[in-house]
């Protein structure tokens, strides 16, 4: 069944959310538009999963996103925008001013997409935030909409700059804007920290993390497709900011071990004293990123159920079942 609308187009199409919400946007009988930095044609930009997904749909080339990218073409009879694009989360930061980088992309990119949206005639932009713009650590009560901005990683501070231009817009054009907090997202073709866990998993390597008694909140690639979905489409998502998950809490060990029985390899996980293994990753840089296995991130998601009448469709456990079993099919995951 159809959405309703002329056409959908969709940034970072090739990407981890991106082709997957593509395909199912074009399951659905919406016209969808898949805007690339690169052609497809360019072997070399593109994994073959991706080629496959996205041939058979309208695609086109932007270039690099940022403060002067030409959207005109792509926007061209386009009643609803869904923008994934953005520069991600870096494992190995090479940037000399790195929040420059995250600024030019994430917060300008996203101004000028929405500025040159008002002047295409689009009805409806949905972005893709980050539930770091609260923080790394939620404590003992879950995030909300309403929980205080305190973004501690350049990635977040500029997607909390891009929330804010995005509002500024929609208060003086009467563009409709939706934005999504997600947490970590998992699923079929994940990268980063996630593929990397996948990989220790499928190896059996010991882990001292089973003494970890934290929460924290994941959304699955299908629950975050079907939710962006609702987004688009519902007349009661305009104007509106969702954090959203999977509405089911696990803690890093939990996690471990889900993983582990979605592989069939025993979860070789050690029950290792917590406090020295904050200490030496805070002696290695690290302590932020200790926090994200150590520490608890927990959301309520209870605004979107509650306007969208949304519900995640698959649960934890299928949506680790589905990526464990894309990983194990490819073997190495990208």
């Amino acid at each position: 069944m159809g959405i309703g609308l002329r056409r959908v187009l969709v940034t970072g199409s090739d990407g981890f959310v991106g082709r997957a919400l593509c395909a199912r946007l074009a399951d659905t009988g919406a016209p969808v538009r898949c805007a690339l930095m690169d052609p497809l044609e360019k072997a070399d930009a593109h994994d073959q999963a991706a080629i496959e997904i996205l041939q058979p749909l309208e695609c086109t080339t932007v270039g690099d996103i940022g403060p002067s990218t030409d959207w005109a073409g792509a926007l061209d009879g386009v009643d609803a925008v869904i923008h994934l694009a953005g520069r991600a989360h870096v494992l190995h930061e090479t940037a000399s001013d790195p929040l420059s980088e995250y600024r030019r992309t994430n917060a300008q990119g996203t101004e000028r997409l929405a500025g040159s949206a008002v002047s295409a005639g689009v009805r409806r932009l949905v972005f893709i935030s980050s539930i770091g713009v609260h923080g790394t650590v939620s404590g003992n009560a879950p995030f909300t909409e309403d929980t205080g901005i305190n973004p501690d990683k350049d990635y977040a501070v500029s997607k909390w700059e891009a929330e804010c231009a995005l509002r500024q817009i929609a208060e003086t054009s009467g563009l409709e804007v939706v934005v999504i907090r997600p947490p970590l997202v998992y699923g079929p073709w994940v990268r980063g920290n996630f593929v990397r866990l996948l990989g220790w998993a499928y190896k059996g390597v010991p882990l001292p993390l089973g003494g970890v008694r934290n929460q924290r909140s994941f959304i699955g690639l299908d629950n975050l497709v079907d939710v962006l979905i609702r987004c688009v489409a519902s007349p009661a998502a305009a104007g509106q900011t969702f954090v959203v998950s999977d509405g089911e809490d696990v803690s890093t060990a939990g996690l471990i071990r889900r993983i582990a029985k979605g592989l069939g390899r025993p979860s070789r996980l050690i029950a290792f004293p917590e406090a020295p293994l904050r200490l030496a990753a805070r002696l290695l840089g690290r302590g932020v990123d200790a926090e994200r296995l150590f520490g608890s991130l927990t959301v309520d998601s209870g605004k979107v159920r509650r306007v969208l009448g949304w519900a995640p469709p698959v649960s934890l456990d299928e949506g680790i079942r589905r990526m464990c079993a894309w990983y194990l099919e490819t073997r190495h995951g990208w």
